[in-house]
């Protein structure tokens, strides 16, 4: 199958092409930049599927679309655009297209419309597509965890943290009743409540805790896919997954305080030390969901220890992770032993502390590393 792309943002780009690789296995896949590079593209080699963005620096991706109609009328052509008013959508719609998608789109949505569009030729002498293979392709596409919200929206709020207030969060999810919840629960617990009067609305709850504490708590949320998961042993290993990473978290954020350290970033990081393993979970989901067989203990155990690093590193470039928050995540698997980084430092510490591991010699010498001795009151929490 071969399908061929025209969007101009670079980072939209690079996730249509993950989308449509993991919609079609094995596809060859042509992204064009320019409307007449992509013009061209067509009059060379017509593809088996066109997406087209609407506006472009150098013109219409119409354009496009009257280039392939002159051809082909059964050719599936999909329009990604901003734009989602009536008359823009009717003029897209007289030229023949086949759906219209508007931005931001949804990963699944856009790979369900894609599959129904162009639903892939199934060889029947191949047979089914076994669970490595399945890994192999989902760290070669788009991974999208079936969480309550958007792990990725969430992420790309955090980056303008600094630019966002209590009230604009709580408008931004007045839709997510979940989330809203959340946020009244963690301000009227003990660790926040600051008087005796609760807090009522999701706006005075995120300004009690803080905004930055107010995005890890929809980050954490987005990654609980425990109850998503059809199979019950592997939304019990999700729900154990995220209790070690939320562990993890914690160990950070109080490390980094003792150490004079701003906690949110690397309880953010502690949040996100799970990724790989649970897209490799959502993979087991998947083909359980295909094969009718639910895998057994030493089945999941494998498919975590021989993918969730891979999937995991793929899931960090697909969220657009920032280099310092990647290196923060690592170093809660891996230190090497002359490393001087006190964040990596407080990564690792946190790590060891969140497992049976605190009474370890690395996780010593780690907490004198950072000039911390854990006292008796620590070491009587833990035990």
């Amino acid at each position: 199958m071969y399908v061929l792309i025209l969007e101009d943002d670079e980072l939209v780009g690079d996730l249509l092409e993950t989308v449509v690789a993991s919609a079609y296995p094995g596809a060859r896949i042509r992204l064009c930049t320019q409307l007449q590079s992509a013009c061209d593209s067509w009059r060379e080699e017509p593809a088996d599927l066109v997406i087209a963005d609407r506006n472009l620096p150098d013109g219409s991706g119409l354009e496009l679309i009257r280039v392939v109609r002159q051809t082909s009328a059964e050719i599936p052509v999909l329009v990604i655009s901003g734009r989602t008013d009536r008359d823009s959508i009717l003029a897209a719609a007289h030229l023949g297209i086949s759906g219209y998608i508007s931005k931001p789109f949804q990963v699944d949505a856009l790979h369900q419309r894609l599959t129904a569009l162009a639903p892939l030729p199934v060889d029947h002498d191949k047979g089914s597509v076994t669970l490595a293979e399945k890994m192999e392709a989902a760290c070669n596409s788009a991974i999208q965890l079936p969480g309550q919200i958007d792990t990725a929206e969430i992420l790309a709020l955090m980056e303008k943290r600094d630019e966002l207030g209590a009230r604009f969060l709580a408008e931004q999810w007045s839709k997510e009743p979940a989330l809203s919840a959340k946020m009244l629960d963690v301000a009227n617990s003990a660790s926040f409540r600051r008087s005796g009067t609760p807090v009522k609305t999701p706006a005075e709850a995120i300004s009690s805790i803080g905004v930055a504490m107010a995005l890890n708590q929809a980050l954490a949320l987005s990654l609980d896919i425990a109850g998503k998961l059809a199979c019950p042993r592997l939304g019990e290993r999700a729900r154990i997954e995220q209790e070690q990473a939320l562990r993890v978290a914690e160990e950070a954020r109080a490390l980094a305080k003792k150490v004079g350290e701003n906690p949110a970033l690397y309880y953010t990081a502690g949040l996100l030390s799970k990724a790989g393993e649970l897209a490799a979970l959502k993979v087991l989901q998947n083909q359980c969901d295909e094969s009718g067989e639910p895998p057994d203990v030493e089945q999941i155990d494998s498919a975590i220890t021989g993918w969730a690093e891979k999937l995991g590193n793929r899931i960090k470039v697909q969220w657009h992770l920032p280099l310092d928050l990647r290196e923060l995540i690592g170093a809660v698997y891996f230190l090497s032993r002359g490393n001087v980084s006190r964040s990596k430092l407080v990564m690792r510490a946190a790590a060891l502390l969140a497992t049976e591991e605190a009474e370890s010699p690395e996780c010593r010498t780690l907490l004198r590393r950072l000039g911390i001795e854990e006292g008796e009151d620590d070491a009587r929490q833990r035990s």
